[in-house]
């Protein structure tokens, strides 16, 4: 009997040991100034953290004995910043796979075994309808996808983001968005809210299969939520009466469109936003474009929809390797000149929008973008607005982060000088609670007993 009870014995030791264990350890930033967002700036003030979240802020907060104090004389501290749509924390996916026909579900993956080698392997085969649910990949969920792994965490961390809002990329219907910290002993741990939104792309794949053109991907898309209307209809009808109504064939594809409470939809230009904002009413569903670069020309139709913009600050530019000699023209010079408004023009208008890094280079030039926007009339407090709060609000967990209030992630960024001054120093940044140090700005010099890198200080 003993030895039954020895190590049932063992696992409730270690049960009380898990309840029982010290909390992490509580952190105050003490006279610092504070951006709070979501109030005033505090000029002299306290932040007090406990157990990954905010204790408490403001000017004369008292802090308890057995506390790690950090002087915060000369330091801003900012809340975490976030990227409202990349791709960190997700690896690169394979390449999508051509649209098989079959329905039901969209492409099935490409066999694994190798073929006879007298064999030829068959071309997949084309999607000749919606019923293929071609380049469509609703199931696929970025909170399944992420890992701490990702080396551009560090280097997004280095720039004192600390959230991102990371989307899959494949096909018309890419997938579901997630809400990630940008630190975590796994890709569980990282996770703030796995239902960021749906992403979608419009991407055509060309005429060679259905559906091959921009308004062949909008009649797809019609067609898929006609679709998924019908499968839930058809789910109800069977629920309440299993006997005399059939049982609807499963379709993962419009399951994972039924999830979506959230779409993101590509528009860029005066012409597309306009086209989008009719569009996107159209599905009954909260939408954000994504994009933007002409929406200081639709101010005015975006905030009469409600609909936000995530901005892509990859400003029009002249490219490197272009000819020469080449004359663009006036309406390409016009939008170089005019994009970096945009962000000024919004604010303006009161439309919300946050920030994304695609395509830039690196996480920092997206505060050198805005800083651009900055020197044509954006506000910084505008600035900073869009990323924290807005972004938070626009995916809807303002009530955990964005802001510097009692109760929320204890996801800050700690800058010695203004946030978008490029000789300001990034001193830390903490996430859910926990302090890490920039990266090094070059890699140092091997040691022969090899060094830690930078990374969570305990």
């Amino acid at each position: 009997m003993l030895h039954r009870l020895f190590p049932l014995t063992l696992l409730l030791f270690a049960a009380a040991g898990l309840v029982t264990a010290d909390p992490p350890s509580r952190v105050a930033i003490r006279d610092a100034r504070v951006y709070t967002v979501s109030g005033p700036v505090l000029e002299k003030a306290t932040v007090l953290i406990k157990d990954g979240l905010i204790e408490a802020v403001g000017e004369n907060i008292p802090i308890p004995a057995g506390v790690t104090v950090i002087d915060g004389t000369g330091l801003n501290v900012y809340p975490g910043l976030i990227d409202a749509l990349s791709t960190w924390g997700i690896a690169e996916l394979a390449a999508p796979v051509p649209p098989a026909g079959g329905g039901r579900g969209g492409a099935q993956p490409a066999p694994t075994t190798p073929a006879p080698a007298t064999t030829a392997t068959p071309p997949p085969a084309r999607a000749r309808g919606p019923e293929d649910r071609p380049n469509t990949f609703t199931w696929v969920k970025a909170a399944d996808l992420v890992k701490p792994s990702d080396r551009r965490i560090e280097t997004a961390r280095s720039a004192g983001f600390t959230t991102a809002v990371t989307f899959p990329r494949q096909g018309i219907l890419a997938g579901h968005g997630a809400v990630i910290n940008l630190a975590g002993e796994n890709g569980g741990d990282m996770v703030v809210d796995p239902s960021a939104g749906l992403y979608t792309t419009l991407t055509t794949g060309g005429f060679a299969s259905f559906p091959g053109s921009l308004m062949g991907a909008m009649a797809y898309l019609r067609q898929i939520w006609i679709d998924a209307a019908y499968y839930k209809a058809a789910k109800e009808g069977y629920a309440k009466d299993p006997v005399a109504i059939a049982r609807p064939s499963y379709d993962r594809a419009l399951e994972g469109l039924l999830e979506a409470h959230r779409l993101l939809i590509p528009a860029t230009s005066r012409v597309q936003i306009d086209r989008m904002l009719r569009f996107g009413a159209e599905f009954k569903t909260p939408f954000v474009l994504y994009g933007g670069h002409e929406a200081f020309r639709a101010a005015d139709d975006l905030k009469k929809a409600r609909v936000p913009v995530i901005l892509n600050v990859k400003w029009p530019a002249k490219e490197r390797e272009s000819d020469p000699e080449e004359i663009p023209s006036l309406r390409t010079l016009q939008l170089r000149d005019k994009a970096p408004t945009t962000p000024a023009v919004l604010a303006a208008a009161g439309v919300p929008f946050a920030i994304s890094s695609e395509g830039l280079d690196t996480p920092k030039d997206i505060l050198k973008a805005l800083k651009k926007s900055i020197d044509v009339g954006l506000k910084p407090a505008d600035a900073i607005r869009a990323l924290t709060l807005s972004a938070a609000e626009i995916y809807g967990v303002a009530s955990r982060l964005g802001s510097i209030d009692k109760g929320k992630i204890a996801n800050l960024t700690v800058v010695k000088g203004d946030l978008f001054d490029e000789k300001s120093k990034l001193e830390m940044v903490f996430i859910d609670g926990k302090k890490y140090l920039p990266a090094p700005e070059a890699p140092a010099p091997p040691r022969p007993t090899g060094g830690a890198p930078a990374g969570e200080v305990q």
